[in-house]
């Protein structure tokens, strides 16, 4: 058979060639120059990520009769017989198929034997942690105490099942997943060298299905060949691997931002009529939404595993999520995933689950809201936040709304945070002073029509308003005791004039040389109970005092 594997055909020789492990291949490199040989290595980690190859290279160098600074010469007698399965004193041995105690005595006894024509006599046990209990007990005495001529190289993707006692015996060595872009780049080599042209979306999509190994690779790369000839194109190989399409992801953090949530059911609609699994998609919008942490967090894509086109897209988030937003967003899919496991439904879980998370508004830390607060108080004209307490209503004003009472007490003096330019209340007594003023003799009119007291106000004038209480000066003080008999009428009557009910006060002390220092002051504000409560709560406030110890505020009593 002519045709061989990618696998098999692009087998690293040397340790040099070794993908992603350089820090074991160099220790084995320095222990064959400076000839510190242990009697037995055991390689552990992931599949596909070079133990066995590493093994075979290290056996071979070991056997060479021409090392070049460690590595083998492949030329010589030993290595071309090695590499044709000929050589009796490299022994490679399946751990899963060879398991039982009986393999491990006839083992134990070949052991005694020299070496034919190498240097060392070498056996490689693949899976090593498939052996039986008593196949490990069997091979203690010899792991420790072997002859001078005998190197044993265990390998296991297991290595919390080998006892303690045996990997006590051997020098272990890590191997490592295998990083995304060492994995492209091999692949980019051997596309080229087989003629086949592949572009880098096409590779990521390969690499990461990988999942870190080479051998993982390299198989569906195989199988990608094979679907789609010499031109390896990305919407081929994600229908032949029926992969997620990634601008799905995109497409949701789009939908967020603008509020689009016809998109729930349109992805939901395209994951089920492509077969995606719904789990599987969970996790690849956990893994998106991670990108955009770290584009925000570490402000580049170094973080960030995927192809180029896609890196560029990742950037233009850095400045439309927040921290917190991409936090409360991970948290809540991470809630999703476990979910759709026990979920009966699982299309209707996630579109309901996309509902929440479009939904979910933008937030702020109170850090950001009072520098914001600080930045506006400096430079007024610029966007920022501001914190205002709601303002007392206008007794009277020309659209004639309410002022209601217990909105302070009703609220707590909770902070009002306007996503708007920085501005104050402006106090309206003065307005409502006004307002009486202008209308004043239009209500004498009305109440003359109605009531013989009329006449006993046709020279009075409003001289001062403090909350929902107007003082008025008469011209006849000795008529005050008549008119407060009617006070009642004239309240009714001045909801038709000002538009709502006012009380009226004669007392003395607004009459004669105090009336002439209220008028010339009419927009000044007598305090009431009500408004002295309003002011002390106020100061009381936790927040407010805050931000006039920390940012310098002033306080403004209206």
């Amino acid at each position: 058979m002519s045709y061989v594997v990618t696998a098999r055909k692009y087998r690293p020789q040397i340790f040099d060639d070794v993908v992603g492990q350089q820090h074991i291949s160099q220790t084995l490199k320095n222990a064959i120059m400076n000839d510190r040989i242990a009697h037995a290595y055991i390689f552990a980690g992931p599949r596909g990520v070079g133990k066995t190859t590493t093994a075979r290279i290290l056996a071979k160098s070991l056997n060479c009769t021409n090392q070049k600074k460690g590595e083998p010469c492949g030329e010589c007698e030993m290595c071309n017989s090695f590499s044709r399965s000929q050589s009796l004193d490299i022994i490679e041995i399946d751990g899963a198929s060879n398991r039982r105690i009986e393999e491990i005595r006839q083992l134990r006894e070949s052991v005694k034997y020299a070496p034919t024509h190498g240097s060392y006599k070498i056996y490689i046990i693949d899976e090593v942690h498939m052996l039986t209990t008593e196949s490990f007990n069997a091979l203690l005495k010899t792991l420790e105490e072997p002859p001078d001529h005998t190197i044993f190289i265990f390998a296991t993707t297991d290595i919390h099942k080998v006892p303690l006692t045996i990997i006590s015996r051997c020098q272990r060595f890590d191997f490592r997943r295998i990083e995304l872009q060492e994995i492209k780049t091999l692949l980019k080599s051997i596309a080229e060298s087989e003629n086949i042209d592949i572009d880098d979306q096409a590779l990521t999509l390969i690499a990461k299905k990988a999942d870190g190994a080479l051998r993982d690779a390299q198989s569906l790369f195989d199988q990608v060949a094979s679907f789609c000839g010499n031109k390896i194109e990305v919407k081929e190989l994600s229908r032949m691997l029926n992969l997620i399409d990634e601008d799905a992801y995109f497409d949701i953090s789009d939908a967020i931002l603008s509020k689009d949530f016809n998109k729930s059911f349109e992805i939901s609609q395209i994951i089920y009529e492509n077969g995606w699994n719904f789990i599987d998609f969970a996790n690849g919008l956990v893994e998106h939404f991670r990108n955009i942490a770290a584009i925000i967090i570490g402000g580049s894509t170094n973080l960030i595993e995927t192809a180029e086109v896609y890196k560029s897209r990742y950037m233009k988030y850095k400045s439309l999520f927040t921290s917190g937003d991409v936090i409360r967003i991970l948290n809540f899919l991470s809630n999703l995933q476990s979910g759709l496991r026990n979920s009966v439904d699982q299309k209707l879980k996630l579109e309901i689950a996309l509902f929440h998370l479009i939904g979910l508004e933008k937030s702020s830390t109170i850090s950001d809201l009072l520098h914001d607060l600080h930045v506006g108080s400096i430079k007024t004209s610029s966007p920022g936040v501001s914190f205002t307490h709601e303002p007392a209503a206008p007794l009277f004003t020309n659209n004639e709304q309410k002022f209601n009472s217990t909105t302070l007490n009703a609220k707590k003096l909770e902070p009002k945070i306007e996503m708007s330019s920085f501005k104050t209340p402006e106090p309206t007594a003065g307005q409502d002073f006004d307002i009486v003023v202008n209308k004043w003799k239009e209500f004498i009119d009305a109440v003359k029509s109605e009531k013989m007291i009329g006449n006993n106000l046709v020279n009075s004038k409003p001289v001062q308003i403090s909350d929902n209480e107007v003082f008025i000066e008469l011209e006849h003080p000795e008529d005050k005791d008549l008119i407060i008999h009617h006070t009642q009428d004239l309240s009714r009557k001045s909801k038709e004039i000002f538009g709502r009910k006012i009380e009226f006060n004669f007392s003395k002390e607004f009459i004669g040389e105090n009336s002439t220092k209220m008028e010339s002051s009419k927009t000044a504000i007598v305090s009431s109970s009500k408004q002295k409560d309003k002011t002390a709560n106020v100061k009381n406030s936790s927040l407010v005092n805050a931000v006039i110890s920390e940012l310098g505020g002033k306080e403004i009593l209206k």
